[in-house]
């Protein structure tokens, strides 16, 4: 048994930061059922690359899920909508506010039909506030947040971050904010609208800046391939590459000075003695550093930092990260046989239970691919189906 089996999932959400926040409630066992428009679905359809005509965007992020192509402008898709509703127990949706209104799928709408249901809605600004008209995009807000202004090297363009933090980070908030919700119903019988912005999510995980800018009023700045309040905590340059050494506490700093660069007389160099004199010597610390490190590959110094003790790794790129035997132990790369692709792999389950492990039991749904079978599940006859499907209310 999976911890959410028996969920239902009513899915409106697209792209990335909705289908991530499903994804995560599929993956641990709740049925969740994609509602998408009629004219080529979820946006991120459209994104390549495509294998067989089929988008790997939205098979990585959509597994585990049903698709019913539904017109939700029709009358009748509506009265479909609302029946989907009534059996449901959670709705995800990340249009721009007030779209769902002027659907008439909006919360206020929904709970009339089901009091009980727990409907969030994420978006770039929140539902409330001066901003909540706007749209929401992920590097818009790396930029407003702050987090831009910190990314990338000094006195150089700002930099955004790899990946798209906070359209994963919002499906992440709105999963366990969904889930704690959940739980709440269960105690009261009460559901609830839950408002997830991409806007908000971030600001939390800036705790060392916090900490500077509210106690001294200092403005972070980028730190490049440093942490900005210890040292030495960067990637540095070997013989052959770079690695990452994170001396973050004394006892690893003088591990890594005695065991790993032979170096025990910097312990008491009043340069470096403590973490305060490091930051403030960084440029000159990282220099030394380099300078030893250079006699080497990565692999001879990672082998030293390991038997030390000292926190290392090595910088991968993407093939080499999906590579490492770490993550193929733990089964974080899966290969999925989708009915059009074919067989793919995709990322794993980060989450191990050890009673009721997540599992990917289907791959991401071509477009209507279930609409029939998810409206048998709440009466619809076949002949209404076929009608349904006549008159453009569903695919």
């Amino acid at each position: 048994m999976l911890p959410l089996e028996g969920i239902r999932v009513l899915d409106v959400s697209q792209i990335m930061a909705g289908p991530h926040c499903t994804m995560i409630l599929g993956d641990l066992g709740a049925e969740i059922i994609k509602v998408e428009k009629k004219a080529g679905g979820d946006d991120s359809r459209q994104l390549g690359p495509f294998i067989n005509g089929e988008s790997t965007s939205f098979f990585q992020i959509n597994r585990n899920k049903k698709s019913i192509a539904l017109d939700l402008k029709s009358e009748e898709g509506k009265q479909i909508f609302y029946k989907l509703a009534k059996t449901s127990d959670i709705i995800v949706e990340n249009y721009r506010p007030g779209v769902t209104k002027s659907l008439k799928i909006d919360y206020d709408t929904i709970k009339e039909i089901n009091p009980g249901i727990v409907y969030c809605s994420i978006s770039g600004y929140g539902q409330t506030g001066p901003y909540a008209h706007k749209g929401g995009f992920d590097l818009v807000l790396q930029g407003m947040t702050g987090l831009m202004s910190m990314t990338g090297e000094p006195g150089k363009k700002p930099m955004k971050s790899g990946i798209a933090v906070y359209d994963i980070g919002a499906g992440i908030t709105a999963a366990y904010s969904i889930l704690a919700a959940y739980i709440y119903k269960q105690k009261t019988g009460q559901g609830q609208h839950v408002d997830v912005s991409l806007a908000e999510i971030g600001l939390p995980w800036f705790t060392w800046e916090a900490a500077a800018y509210f106690a001294t009023g200092k403005i972070p700045g980028p730190s490049g391939w440093r942490h900005r309040s210890v040292a030495p905590y960067q990637s540095v340059q070997t013989k052959n590459g770079y690695i990452m050494v994170g001396c973050a506490n004394q006892r690893t700093w003088e591990k890594l000075c005695t065991d790993v660069i032979d170096k025990p007389e910097w312990i008491t160099d009043p340069r470096f003695k403590t973490n305060t004199d490091r930051i403030n010597n960084v440029e000159e610390l990282e220099a030394l550093i380099e300078e030893v490190m250079a006699s080497h590959d990565s692999a001879y110094w990672l082998d030293k930092c390991e038997k030390a003790g000292v926190p290392s790794g090595p910088i991968n790129n993407f093939a080499e990260a999906m590579q490492d035997p770490h993550y193929l132990a733990r089964d974080m790369i899966q290969e999925v046989e989708h009915p059009v692709i074919g067989k793919m792999k995709m990322i794993g389950i980060p989450t191990k239970f050890s009673l009721t492990p997540g599992k990917i039991r289907m791959p991401a749904p071509t477009l209507g691919q279930h609409t029939d079978e998810i409206l048998q599940s709440i009466g619809v006859e076949e002949e209404q189906i076929q009608s349904m499907r006549q008159n453009g209310v569903i695919l």
